[in-house]
């Protein structure tokens, strides 16, 4: 099982390709084979898995019952622009410049390890991202920690 946790700032190159953090590529089981699958994310990022836990990730979605529209659409919106990648030798993997356009990342990156995820984020996007709830990191914690 792979688990990520701390914030990077790094930026991708003309083609695409973004260096993962080494502590993240250790970080990686081995079942994960230094794979990877980037998606579209909510709140304006990108979500890229381990394979593993993509595997994990997409059984969850294979029992979403087809039969309900949203189920449907949220299946074709989230695969379709699914691309999976395997890391080069530099740790670079790369990233299809339809994602990185839906998410506005254009040179700068902000990487979040998310537990099992990765999160990829316009830098300026995930401030803003944080400075909207006007919640305190706190106020947050007690209502979903400590209730």
């Amino acid at each position: 099982m792979s688990s990520f946790k701390g914030e990077f700032r790094y930026t991708r190159d003309a083609k695409g390709r973004l260096n993962i953090p080494a502590k993240f590529r250790r970080a990686l089981s081995p079942e994960a084979n230094e794979s990877f699958v980037v998606i579209q994310g909510f709140d304006g990022c990108l979500f890229l898995f381990p394979l593993d836990e993509w595997k994990k990730y997409e059984e969850k979605l294979r029992q979403l019952p087809t039969n309900k529209e949203k189920n449907r659409r949220l299946l074709r919106m989230m695969t379709s622009k699914a691309s999976e990648g395997r890391c080069d030798k530099q740790g670079r993997i790369s990233i299809p410049a339809e994602l990185l356009k839906i998410a506005h990342i254009e040179k700068e990156v902000l990487i979040i390890g998310v537990l099992e995820r990765i999160e990829l984020w316009n830098p300026d996007i995930y401030k803003r991202y944080l400075d909207s709830s006007g919640d305190s990191y706190e106020d947050i914690a007690e209502g979903i920690m400590f209730d």
